[in-house]
């Protein structure tokens, strides 16, 4: 019996262990930076509850749209860097550098990320991405 008990207590540790670890944060939401990094790693991973997690909700069916568009080709993340740029308004900007690059029959398309300035918007204290000019 009390070896059956050690054995639950270990296994318990260390699935407490395992679900700590996955269940953290979607992301560093500490700055409007790292919020879009997450959601553009979110978008290339193809994961649309992270992405749905980490947008405003006027922007999150044009998120989805966006991880529709992605869906037949293969896709990843080259030098990305996002440094905040400034608030403006009820919105906070963010310029990236780096390329999501798509894969589709063997040839690769950039899509080039510094032609694009992410808008981002703090609700209820947490940073989320709400479009893009």
């Amino acid at each position: 019996m009390k070896h059956m008990i050690k054995e639950i207590a270990i296994l318990g540790s260390l699935l407490i262990f395992i679900l700590t670890a996955c269940s953290g944060s979607v992301s560093d939401s500490s700055t409007p930076s790292k919020v879009v990094e997450a959601y553009l790693t979110s978008l290339v991973n193809k994961d649309s509850s992270s992405l749905s997690t980490l947008s405003c909700s006027d922007w999150e069916a044009s998120a989805l749209m966006e991880l529709d568009s992605l869906q037949a080709v293969e896709v990843r993340l080259e030098g990305l860097t996002c440094k905040d740029a400034g608030p403006s308004g009820e919105f906070s900007f963010v310029n990236c550098h780096g390329n999501i690059v798509a894969t589709y029959n063997g040839e690769d398309q950039n899509i080039d990320l510094s032609n694009r300035n992410y808008r981002v918007v703090n609700q209820d204290g947490e940073f989320l991405v709400c479009g893009y000019q």
